[in-house]
C-alpha cells in the first residue's frame, strides 16, 4: 500500500515508434536476403566444384582405362603394377614391341627405360639380406653394414669380411665344396665407399669411364658395400677364368642351397647393367636364392616383383 505523500517512480515501457519499427523490419529482411544469397551461392559453388572434380576424375579414369587396355589390363594380373608409371610402361612398350607385357612392367620398375645412373634413389632395407644396390639404387658414403665379421682364412684371402650370417653361409658353402676336393676362396668381399671410390677411379684411368662402368660400380653404387657380395676363385686360375673351372660348375649347382646367387648372369646384362661375371656372388638367403635359381631371374627382376613395395 502506498501512503499519501510518498514519492513513487513508475517506469512505463516505451513503445517503439512506427517508423523505427519499420526500419528494423526492413534491415532484418535485407540481412536475411543477403544471407540467403551468400549461402545459396556457396552451395552452388561447392556443387559446381564437386561436379567439376567428378568430371575430371571421370575423364582421368577414362584415359587410364584406355591406357590399361593397351597394356591388356595387366594391372589385374600382377601385383607389382605401378599406376604412377603407366605412361612410362606405354612409352617403353612402344620402343620394345616384341617384349611381353610382364617384361615391360618389370623392366620399367627396374628403371632401365632410363639410362643407367639416372633417376637414382637411396636404397631401402638397409642391413637386410634383401637390400638392392645397383645403378639406380645407392648407398651413402657413410654407410657401413652392421655385424661385419672376417671370413676364416681357410676359405678366404686375409682380411675378407661379410655380414655375420652371410659369412657363416659362405664358410659352410666353401666347406661343402672342399669335401669334394674343390677350392672356393673369397678374394674380394666387403668394400667401404672410399675403397670403391679409389678402385673405380683407377679403372677409369686405365680403361675410360664408359668401359669401367660395364664392370665396376661407381662409389655408393657397388653392392660390395653391403657386406653381402663376394668375388671368388679357386686359388689356381685367375678369377676371370672361373667359368672354366670345376668350382664354377659346382657353384652353379649348389650356391643357391647356401643362399647365394650368381649376381650378374650372362643373359641378364641389360637388367643388371653389368657384364657377365662368373665369379661374383651375392647372399640373399636360401628362400630367395632357390626361387631365383628355379625361375632363372636376376636379382633386379626378383626385387621389383617381390620386395620393392614390401611392408
Amino acid at each position: 500500500m502506498i501512503e499519501l505523500g510518498e514519492s513513487m517512480k513508475i517506469t512505463k515501457k516505451k513503445k517503439l515508434k512506427p517508423k523505427t519499427k519499420n526500419l528494423l523490419i526492413f534491415i532484418t529482411c535485407i540481412f536475411l536476403i543477403i544471407t540467403s544469397i551468400f549461402y545459396g551461392t556457396s552451395i552452388f559453388k561447392n556443387s559446381e566444384k564437386k561436379n567439376t572434380s567428378k568430371k575430371v576424375k571421370e575423364l582421368k579414369d577414362t584415359k587410364n582405362n584406355t591406357k590399361l587396355k593397351q597394356l591388356k589390363n595387366i594391372d589385374k594380373k600382377i601385383n607389382y603394377f605401378d599406376h604412377k608409371k603407366i605412361d612410362r610402361y606405354l612409352a617403353y612398350q612402344k620402343e620394345n614391341k616384341d617384349l611381353k607385357i610382364e617384361k615391360v612392367i618389370t623392366d620399367v620398375n627396374i628403371g632401365i627405360d632410363n639410362p643407367y645412373y639416372t633417376n637414382t634413389k637411396e636404397t631401402k632395407y638397409l642391413n637386410e639380406s634383401y637390400i638392392l644396390v645397383n645403378k639406380y639404387n645407392y648407398l651413402t658414403k657413410d654407410y657401413i653394414p652392421d655385424n661385419l665379421e672376417k671370413i676364416n682364412t681357410q676359405y678366404a684371402r686375409s682380411g675378407m669380411q661379410l655380414i655375420n650370417y652371410a659369412k657363416e653361409a659362405f664358410e659352410n658353402l666353401a666347406k661343402a665344396a672342399q669335401k669334394e676336393n674343390l677350392s672356393i676362396i673369397a678374394m674380394s668381399s666387403y668394400r667401404s665407399y672410399k675403397y670403391q671410390e679409389n678402385l673405380y677411379n683407377r679403372y677409369v684411368q686405365s680403361d675410360g669411364k664408359e668401359d669401367a662402368d660395364t664392370y665396376s660400380g661407381r662409389p655408393g653404387f657397388s653392392e660390395h658395400q653391403t657386406g653381402l657380395a663376394v668375388d671368388v676363385y679357386n686359388g689356381k686360375e685367375d678369377y676371370t677364368n672361373f667359368e672354366k673351372t670345376k668350382e664354377f660348375q659346382w657353384m652353379q649347382e649348389n650356391a643357391h642351397k647356401y643362399g647365394f646367387i650368381l649376381r650378374f648372369p650372362k643373359d641378364k646384362t641389360n637388367e643388371t647393367g653389368y657384364q657377365y661375371e662368373s665369379w661374383h656372388y651375392r647372399y640373399v638367403g636360401t628362400e630367395i636364392a632357390n626361387y631365383i635359381h628355379k625361375n632363372n631371374l636376376c636379382y633386379e627382376e626378383y626385387y621389383v616383383q617381390k620386395i620393392e613395395n614390401k611392408k
